[in-house]
């Protein structure tokens, strides 16, 4: 709890002739009122205590520390690795403060502990199992009974003893393929398959090959995947003809996941329409009208109609070689693919419009997600005096150089202060020549709103010179020829979304911050999420001064370009992001021709695929370089908890792989990637073939790189706890990952 009380509460109390003795000497600085204001904050620490400890006694408000105790009273066991929340000291194997709220909210103790008593009256039950996933890890699962899906022969039939009972209950269960159900055969292997097949003697716990398919066997399906909506945004053309289109404004494939509908009741077991799981051909086509429409998974709209295209004139097809075409007045759809052909004759004219949801890892580059950093920010961080300029639809303003041009108008004619804020207020897309120059003193933020994605295209403006989006700091002049001494500027680019090109930073800027932004890797994307220019940068930083901070985000390479001579390095901090050149063996971070970039980077929990050729490297913890890191000046920094590949030159290690792998076989431990390519839903995720010393090897036993906050290794765990101990005896229950 934090204190909310006025520091001179006490010395407000004291009567006026002493408050006027206390400042009667000017030098002396009153130093009664800054006693008491010493004491006030040593009672109110007090205070906060007296009151922690009631709000002890209760599960939904108690401290972390004290949740195991509440639930010892009931016989309740803490997860696996709760031991390190409740460390409190770094050389006793204790995380930092922040680390330990994130973990300790990743085990989810608090609704543990305050469901224990219902849970165990559950025991057993297939529900039970879905809300334990859900709530220990938080994930959406359905639980199967394999005992209904084992092939097996029917009992011979006999007369009396209520045998004919026996027989109709089982008449449907174990029975063979029917090649005439296209639906069942569809789902058949999944979690939602109705086909027999035969018994797997293998446990579906095996860390070698997965089995399952026992008459004992109770499978948890798990999606890890979180479903991410994009709501009226373009799609894509792919042709002149205007007929062929995907879901994706970059022009890459996505498959179209379900929106999740809440079940109706505790014991209601999981159907398809509860998770976020892909849409299938054969199941769009069996229920559309489920899957269809406002408010539903997906929508289609054109030539700018408020009304979507009515499920009529859907038709679902096979995509994936353009060859199918429609008939007139019909829209083919593929949602394993995320495209749709219109008809040749009926081509839209004025655009096409989509809401659809895809789905990805977690909160990081450009998304409709909520922000809840930026919540902290504006409540505690955004100047009272910040002049607001709204982009989009029924704003004032519908382009966001118009918007950057009032509020420099405002700004030299004293209408506002140094800060100014241009919000996007719609999921659309920006197609204009950015260039922001920068006073002395100004204080710049364009982002997008809250639930908005907005894209920025960057065209083939200018035939003789680059047209990325550029951010110039001009020098500042007094008037009479000199140089006009003052803040540097700043700039915020939050939530976007930048294809197309990269970012160009000049001049004496003070900092550069990139936070839940994407800056597409290799420019744009081929349809196979091959990117179109995987040599070209993302960020450049030519001869400028900037601070540049990038928070959970996604771009490509970043190229330094700067005096090596009379000015220091500049400072790169990358937190929960990405950085991907595109290839191990390209340069994520240097100078032009492959030199050593004149900057120092700070790296945590980041992900670099590629090279890094750089000054120096102050700290490394918990990241993944998947290239060689090679620095000029080993003396200075750390790297913990990270790997790098053999071969690198970098300064002091600690903890980081593969050096404690040993040198009999460095090549197990290296980090395997399920996806590469920016576009794919699992990209950036480490595969379940990596090692464990990858997988958990970060300081707090999650695995290293972006991921690292969504603590999949400890909730894993924790879920595997709970399933041994709410199953029957003599269950073989196991947990078998959908995504």
């Amino acid at each position: 709890m934090t204190s909310t009380r006025e520091p001179d509460g006490l010395a407000e109390l004291l009567p006026q002739w002493l408050r006027l003795r206390d400042s009667e000497d000017p030098a002396a600085g009153e130093p009664l009122r800054a006693l008491l204001a010493v004491i006030a904050e040593q009672v109110d620490l007090v205070r906060d205590g007296v009151a922690q400890q009631y709000d002890d006694w209760f599960v939904e408000s108690a401290a972390e520390w004290v949740l195991p105790y509440i639930g010892d009273l009931v016989g309740y066991r803490p997860l696996p690795g709760y031991e390190r929340v409740l460390a409190t000291g770094l050389r006793d194997g204790g995380l930092p403060d922040s680390s330990r709220r994130r973990l300790a909210e990743a085990l989810a103790p608090r609704r543990d502990v305050a469901a224990t008593v219902a849970n165990r009256r559950r025991k057993g039950t297939l529900a039970l199992l879905e809300e334990l996933s859900q709530d220990v890890a938080g994930w959406p699962a359905r639980a199967v009974e394999f005992s209904r899906l084992v092939a097996h022969q029917q009992p011979v039939k006999l007369y009396g003893s209520g045998t004919e009972a026996v027989n109709a209950r089982r008449a449907g269960r174990g029975r063979l393929v029917d090649v005439r159900d296209g639906a069942a055969l569809d789902l058949a292997g999944g979690p939602f398959g109705t086909v027999a097949r035969s018994v797997d003697v293998r446990s579906l716990n095996s860390s070698r090959t997965q089995g399952g398919y026992t008459p004992a066997g109770v499978g948890l399906f798990v999606w890890r995947l979180k479903p991410y909506s994009v709501t009226q945004a373009p799609a894509y053309c792919i042709d002149r003809a205007r007929n062929l289109y995907t879901f994706s404004i970059l022009g890459n494939d996505t498959a179209l996941v379900t929106r999740p509908e809440p079940e109706p009741s505790a014991t209601h077991i999981a159907a398809i329409d509860n998770v976020p799981a892909a849409i299938r051909r054969r199941q769009l086509h069996d229920r559309l009208a489920d899957y269809y429409g406002p408010g539903k998974s997906f929508t289609i709209r054109r030539d700018g109609q408020d009304t979507p295209i009515p499920p009529s004139d859907i038709v679902v097809a096979d995509l994936g070689d353009w060859r199918y075409r429609p008939k007139r007045g019909q829209v083919a759809v593929d949602p394993e693919l995320g495209r749709m052909a219109f008809g040749s004759r009926s081509a839209p004219r004025q655009g096409v419009w989509v809401d659809y949801h895809y789905g990805f890892g977690d909160d990081l580059g450009g998304g409709e997600y909520l922000r809840e950093d930026r919540r902290d920010r504006e409540n505690h961080g955004t100047p009272p005096d910040a002049a607001v300029y709204r982009v989009g639809p029924g704003q004032s303003f519908q382009r966001i150089m118009d918007a950057y041009g009032e509020w420099r108008h405002d700004r030299r004619a004293g209408r506002c202060g140094p800060d100014g804020i241009i919000e996007i207020t719609h999921s659309g897309a920006y197609q204009e020549q950015l260039d922001f120059d920068l006073d002395p003193g100004d204080r710049l933020e364009l982002r997008a709103a809250e639930g908005t994605r907005p894209v920025i295209r960057l065209l083939d403006w200018y035939s003789n010179r680059p047209d990325a989006l550029n951010i110039r700091a001009r020098e500042g002049d007094s008037g009479d020829g000199e140089r006009a001494e003052g803040e540097r500027p700043r700039i915020v680019l939050d939530g976007l979304l930048v294809t197309g090109r990269g970012l160009n930073v000049t001049g004496p800027m003070g900092a550069v911050t990139l936070r839940h932004c994407t800056l597409v890797p290799g420019w744009s994307l081929e349809p196979e999420c091959h990117p179109a220019s995987p040599e070209e940068p993302s960020l450049v930083l030519d001869r400028t001064t900037a601070c540049v901070e990038i928070d959970r985000c996604i771009l490509g390479t970043i190229e330094v370009i700067g005096d090596e001579v009379g000015t220091d390095p500049l400072p790169i901090h990358l937190r929960d992001s990405i950085l991907d050149a595109t290839g191990h063996d390209r340069a994520a971070l240097s100078a032009p021709d492959c030199r050593h970039a004149h900057a120092v980077l700070h790296a945590h929990r980041t992900t670099v695929i590629g090279e890094v050729h750089t000054h120096a490297v102050r700290i490394a913890e918990n990241s993944i370089f998947t290239g060689r890191l090679h620095v000029a000046r080993r003396g200075i920094g750390c790297l913990r908890f990270s790997y790098v590949p053999p071969g690198s030159r970098t300064p002091r290690r600690y903890r980081c792989q593969p050096d404690l792998a040993g040198p009999e076989n460095p090549s197990r431990v290296r980090p395997l990637l399920r996806g590469e390519r920016y576009g794919s839903p699992w990209y950036g995720q480490l595969a379940a073939s990596c090692a464990e010393e990858i997988r958990r090897g970060a300081e707090d036993g999650a695995e290293m790189g972006a991921y690292h906050d969504l603590y999949q290794p400890q909730r894993e765990d924790s879920l595997r706890a709970r399933l041994a101990e709410y199953t029957p005896a003599g269950t073989d229950a196991g947990i078998v990952f959908v995504t």
